[in-house]
């Protein structure tokens, strides 16, 4: 394995790692959060020349340039788009889902554009809801840009000193925090999303009780 790491190109590290935020922050279900961390651990290997500039740089303009094109398709299809998205990935669109979005992109605005960065589902709407819901295009890019450079290059940077530091305790590094570092961000992910989807339960469960109370 650490053979064949260090035949990888780093720019084709850092193409990956901005292709896969990038199509994330479109609306479409990838697992950006994992190659990112991925890729920020590859770059604390000294052997593999990967910079973690680069891989910061590259995650940070796919989730701009990602958003910004969700949005605007999201901003001319609104709700058709997430119809579409509801039958093309069921396992990750409902309408229950779409519903306490909008209740948090309503209630919050810029600043659900900003923290929904770190949540996974909620990273895939910020771009096509916000464009549905029509924000300001200047509000949303402040805080797409903000949570862009937060969120990715936040991850990378943590991710990269923190292997820095594990290289020098750790035997095989390659192996064992490659390992650690992909299994932690899937840990982690799943919590949120679990939590996630309590809160969408929650809220649906609320909603319906509202529509189903006679009126006053």
């Amino acid at each position: 394995m650490e053979h064949w790491l260090t035949t990888i190109p780093p720019f084709a590290v850092y193409l990956l790692a901005g292709l896969t935020v990038g199509i994330e922050s479109l609306g479409i279900p990838v697992p950006g959060e994992i190659v990112l961390v991925a890729a920020a651990v590859m770059s604390s290997k000294h052997e593999l020349s990967i910079s973690p500039h680069g891989i910061a740089i590259a995650a940070v303009c796919g989730a701009v340039i990602g958003d910004t094109i969700g949005y605007t398709v999201g901003r001319r299809y609104g709700h058709h788009l997430f119809g579409f998205l509801e039958r093309k990935f069921p396992h990750h669109f409902n309408k229950d889902l779409i519903a306490y979005a909008e209740h948090v992109f309503h209630r919050w605005g810029m600043l659900a554009v900003f923290f929904g960065r770190f949540i996974a589902l909620l990273r895939i709407f910020a771009g096509p809801l916000s464009g549905s819901l029509k924000m300001h295009y200047p509000r949303f890019l402040t805080a797409n840009l903000a949570g862009a450079i937060c969120w990715a290059g936040g991850t990378t940077y943590l991710v990269y000193y923190l292997g820095k530091a594990a290289e020098k305790y750790l035997k095989d590094f390659s192996y064992v925090g490659l390992g650690v570092a992909l299994l932690f961000g899937l840990a982690l992910s799943t919590v949120l999303r679990r939590k996630l989807q309590r809160k969408v339960a929650e809220y649906a469960e609320q909603r319906r009780a509202e529509e189903a109370a006679p009126a006053e």
